[in-house]
């Protein structure tokens, strides 16, 4: 089953197209250029790298050398009479972009067999990487590698070395010249001898079959048979928005799938394709292009950068110093303090301890993933709130009762900063982090001066599922409202609930709860569509759980109940983590049931109780030893790798390797994949379980600071090999103030 709803139903697609639309977005960064509708014709114009109709930064068919700058991210469309090409691409690294591509092929049905498929058309995805060799300099191009449709059926496979070289005119404009080699995809004109051939005859010929059941990364095929030289030119106009191409394209198309599969002719009547570019904003390009002298190509593309997003916020301004203080403890209105400082500083307060000079704060932060602005807010607060016999303020920060973080702010020093009594004061010359055992002093058992801790939480928010690239329609969605609440029992033990109700969608389209894929595994994946098919509202989760902190460093969590939409069962996690630390070492272990999709608390009996032919797992454990490092080298800034390792839900054994990027906006890009033991033959099409997520702050789309996200996950191709539980908490997000990664403040600030 192709795209399914675990992972995949929370795609990006639609929602990021929307969100890039938007002004807040689109014109955030400090660095753009004007708009096209603002264009200074006294403004030297700038050369900017355009997507190619396959995606990517390249000309028309054919990629180039260049880069995009860190961050950038294209959301594309193209379409002609073969193909119609839906791309997403991404400037990983300054050095590595990445690609990802749906194409539609008009010609082809996705099966001949009209009860499983209809007329939905052939859809195929592929995963493209590009990266630099080198930059350009005075006298040598920028030159890059890349291998384009690296993970699927090779509908498009290639591999190509390209160096571009910028000329300017201060009368004419810029020029950028490519020139490559290409094989595969790239190669199939032929004209030149394939270099690699005459160092080993395995290059000479090139595999037309793939591994596996698709997905996997077919290395035996790359720079293989025949080669082609190609190249062209981009010219920047001196009139911004345009820029116009012209190319020699590599490829003859005599292996593009309408033409082996659908017996159409797209026989080239010139090599050369030409082209243009229009920007109606620094964020909206339209293209157009005509193709082997026989084919028009139209299409758009919606940019951002991750990097550089910064929204501007309407928030509340730092207090100024009052006068009228109080002069005791008995005359602070306590309940007006709790407010003023959710407020204006973020910090929701559960309760407050004295201790001598010091007044203690427990709290917990939703406003400011910066500290620091949130702790000079708080600091204005306090001292026109406290009287002045308190020198010290200690906030302690917690998340699910457990203490992570402690710092203490001098009254005396933050008095000095904000009447300016020296130069460039602020906001670290006052505070101080106090060591874990700070954490645990006396003032925090006392009983407190004021209480405000809610036990209850709850809310709601509108939710929206989408797949694509399925059998029965290329795009499927649900539009729900999904409901929370949560309850606290005791300081340690909190009961918690989830429902999701289901308002519109077109699940009428979906012909199966199963589809048949070939293989034997326990259905712990591909049994979703059961589950969303036949209930229009779903119990997600209802759990206890029992939170620990032990020592300085250790962390735990014990939970019970209806653990996700799938399963119940029973479980405990234990993290080791150290404050400001690039690593972190957890682990898990679960006894788990599968849950019946035909009843709001059951779970199954047996393993075939839903059917003879779909196994279910009527009992069952998983668990993994979880290890999480960020990296110190300066090639992979920001970025975290997690591994886990141990058994997953379908009883197969192996590893999940996680890595993600983090962006200067806080926007985080991840992928995984899971390699088990179980086989590609086992496995199923896809032959491994491989997917990606988004996550992104909604402080960079709203005019109010927030420490919320946006998370998006999905998966190509969802499987039952290589899944993991979906846990309503983990450790390592729940202590993340320890040592920060999802609460970094926006270093466009």
């Amino acid at each position: 089953m192709r795209n399914l709803f675990i992972g995949s139903k929370r795609t990006v697609f639609c929602y990021l197209s929307a969100i890039i639309s938007t002004n807040t977005l689109l014109l955030s960064n400090a660095e753009a250029t004007e708009t096209s509708s603002d264009y200074d014709p006294f403004q030297p114009v700038e050369f900017k790298p355009s997507q190619m109709n396959l995606g990517g930064v390249g000309l028309i068919q054919i990629p180039t050398g260049r880069m995009a700058d860190e961050g950038a991210f294209s959301l594309s469309y193209a379409e002609n009479d073969e193909y119609d090409f839906y791309t997403v691409s991404l400037q990983l690294m300054p050095w590595l972009e990445t690609t990802f591509r749906y194409t539609q092929v008009n010609d082809l049905l996705y099966s001949s067999d009209e009860s499983f498929s209809g007329s939905t058309r052939y859809t195929d995805k592929g995963i493209d990487v590009k990266a630099r060799l080198w930059r350009e300099s005075r006298y040598f191009p920028e030159v890059s590698i890349g291998l384009k449709d690296i993970g699927g059926t090779g509908l498009f496979d290639g591999e190509y070395l390209a160096g571009s070289k910028r000329f300017y005119t201060q009368d004419y404009g810029h020029f950028d010249v490519t020139f490559g080699i290409g094989w595969g995809y790239f190669g199939t004109r032929d004209n030149i001898s394939n270099p690699f051939c005459s160092a080993a005859d395995r290059f000479c010929d090139r595999l037309s079959s793939y591994s596996g059941n698709g997905g996997m990364v077919d290395y035996d095929r790359w720079f293989t048979g025949p080669a082609s030289l190609f190249g062209g030119i981009e010219y920047q106009t001196p009139y911004q928005p345009l820029r116009l191409k012209l190319e020699y394209d590599g490829n003859n198309y005599s292996q593009d799938v309408p033409v082996t599969r659908g017996n159409v002719n797209m026989t080239p009547k010139t090599p050369w394709n030409i082209g243009a570019v229009y920007g109606l904003s620094d964020s909206f390009d339209l293209r157009l292009s005509y193709e082997r002298g026989t084919t028009l190509t139209l299409g758009f593309s919606l940019n951002t950068n991750f990097d550089s997003i910064k929204t501007p916020w309407i928030d509340e301004p730092i207090p100024e110093p009052s006068d009228s203080r109080p002069t005791t403890l008995d005359g602070v209105d306590w309940q007006t303090l709790d407010q003023t400082l959710d407020k204006v500083a973020g910090y929701d307060t559960d309760q407050v301890y004295q201790d001598g000079d010091t007044l203690t704060l427990v709290a917990r932060q939703h406003k400011y993933r910066d500290r620091d602005v949130a702790l000079e807010k708080a600091s204005a607060v306090l001292s026109n709130a406290l009287p002045e016999n308190i020198q010290h303020y200690q906030i302690q920060e917690t998340e699910k009762n457990l203490a992570l973080r402690n710092t203490e702010i001098s009254a005396s020093k933050y008095q000095d900063i904000a009447n300016v009594t020296y130069l460039n004061p602020k906001i670290s010359d006052a505070t101080s982090n106090l060591t874990p055992q700070d954490l645990t002093s006396q003032s925090i058992t006392s009983e407190p001066l004021y209480d405000d801790f809610e036990p209850l939480s709850y809310g709601f928010k509108p939710h929206l599922s989408q797949a694509f690239g399925g059998p029965e329609s290329f795009y499927i969605y649900n539009l729900s409202v999904k409901g929370g609440a949560a309850y606290w029992l005791t300081d340690q033990v909190e009961l918690s609930a989830g429902v999701s109700i289901n308002l519109l969608n077109n699940y009428d389209k979906l012909r199966f709860n199963v589809l048949e894929d070939g293989t034997s595994n326990y259905r712990v994946r591909t049994l979703i569509r059961a589950y969303v098919l036949e209930n229009d509202a779903l119990l997600n989760n209802l759990q206890l759980t029992w939170y620990q902190k032990y020592g300085q460093n250790w962390y735990q969590q014990v939970y019970g109940g209806y653990l996700e939409t799938m399963f119940a069962g029973v479980g405990s996690e234990v993290l080791y983590r150290k404050p400001n630390t690039n690593w972190a070492i957890g682990a898990d272990v679960n006894l788990i049931s599968q849950r019946d999709p035909n009843s709001v608390f059951g779970v199954f009996a047996s393993d075939d109780a839903y059917s003879s032919t779909d196994k279910v797992l009527s009992r069952g454990s998983t668990g993994h030893l979880s290890v999480y490092y960020q990296p110190e080298w300066a090639f992979l800034q920001n970025t975290l790798f997690r591994v886990d390792m141990g058994k997953f839900l379908a009883g197969d054994v192996g590893a999940r390797v996680d890595f993600s990027k983090q962006y200067k906006s806080g926007v985080i890009v991840g992928a995984y994949a899971s390699k088990t033991d179980m086989s590609a033959e086992e496995f199923g099409e896809g032959s491994f379980t491989k997917g990606f997520y988004l996550s992104i702050p909604f402080d960079t789309l709203s005019f109010k600071p927030t420490t919320s996200r946006a998370n998006f996950g999905w998966q190509p191709i969802t499987r039952d090999g290589g899944q993991k539980l979906s846990k309503r908490s983990n450790l390592f997000n729940v202590t993340d103030m320890v040592s920060p990664w999802y609460q970094r403040p926006n270093q466009n600030d």
